[in-house]
């Protein structure tokens, strides 16, 4: 299995747009080969960040996640509003949990 998580900083004032866009690719990337966990989050400290933590069957199947119809374009209408180029999410190894 494969675990990404990671943080994207919004320009101040968009994060709650940048959340719903990213809950839009949610719904996109659910039926996607593969995936079992997409989900999007804040912390109530952090104004203009918002959270994503990915569960995958593989890294093969994430990365083919960006074909499904829909999600580039919210790429790009997530990018003008980021503040900076995203950070690279971390890959973290999967020990185990429920659910898994």
């Amino acid at each position: 299995m494969y675990l990404l998580h990671g943080k994207l900083n919004a320009k101040s004032g968009h994060a709650d747009e940048l959340a719903k866009i990213l809950l839009e690719a949610s719904s996109l990337i659910s039926t996607a080969k593969g995936c079992k966990i997409y989900a999007i989050g804040k912390e109530a400290n952090e104004l203009n960040s918002v959270y994503v933590t990915e569960i995958w069957d593989s890294k093969e199947d994430h990365d083919n996640s960006l074909n499904v119809n829909g999600v580039r374009e919210l790429i790009s209408k997530a990018m003008p509003i980021l503040d900076g180029q995203p950070a690279r999410g971390q890959e973290l190894q999967i020990l185990g949990g429920a659910g898994l």
